[in-house]
């Protein structure tokens, strides 16, 4: 049975999220996961929240720059599942409560990177609106990002080019080749550069989409954009 390490950064920022969060990662169905969460808080108050709830957690390094400090995190929890024979890791976002039999359902794919689908406001020419957080097709250099349109769900599986790193199943072949990174030129997080990285490697990258998660952003206190 292949083993998982299902986690994410975290910081005291999704506070808001945590009880529900908490219940979810601890309901998942499937047998044989351990959970890993990496703090990486200006200070311990939250780091003490999160093992007073049974969170395995650990303290990661804070960093002045948001991305800085994701990605250091993401890499702690990447390291993690190749130094301790991980054969997957499921990135799952302290915001993103996904179904219990999420696991399973994502690995009898057979992929070697794989989604499930949730939502995100976006700024488009009609305004704010939810999409997918998955690409169909991007142009880093025209700056152009296709969603996956809502019309598209429930299709089972696709092939896609780029994904956030909500709800994503990784292989632990993949993350021996590709470290989390971002570019400072660049607006964007790590999950962009990681599908860039994915294409370059010509590693395919896949969602179900008839698996959609339950994203905890409509009473968030606060915005990606606005995040230092």
């Amino acid at each position: 049975m292949k083993k998982i390490l299902v986690g994410c950064p975290t910081s005291s920022y999704h506070e808001y999220a945590l009880e529900e969060y908490a219940r979810a990662v601890k309901s998942l169905t499937y047998p044989n996961y351990d959970i890993l969460l990496v703090d990486n808080s200006k200070d311990d108050l939250y780091f003490k929240k999160l093992k007073l709830l049974n969170l395995p957690t650990i303290k990661g390094r804070w960093h002045e720059e948001a991305r800085e400090r994701i990605v250091e995190s993401r890499n702690i929890l990447r390291q993690k599942v190749i130094d301790d024979d991980y054969d997957y890791f499921l990135s799952l976002e302290q915001d993103v409560i996904p179904p219990k039999d999420i696991i399973e359902r994502l690995l009898q794919h057979k992929k070697r990177v794989i989604n499930g689908v949730y939502f995100n406001y976006i700024n488009a020419k009609e305004g704010t609106r939810l999409a997918p957080v998955i690409w169909t097709k991007v142009n880093m250099k025209k700056e152009e990002r296709y969603f996956l349109h809502p019309s598209q769900l429930n299709k089972g599986l696709m092939k896609i080019a780029i994904s956030g790193v909500g709800c994503i199943l990784i292989h632990r072949s993949v993350l021996e080749k590709i470290k989390f990174r971002y570019e400072k030129q660049y607006p964007s997080f790590d999950d962009i550069f990681f599908g860039l990285d994915c294409k370059e490697n010509n590693i395919g990258i896949y969602a179900d989409t008839n698996i959609v998660c339950k994203h905890l952003i409509k009473n968030r206190p606060w915005s990606w954009k606005n995040l230092k």
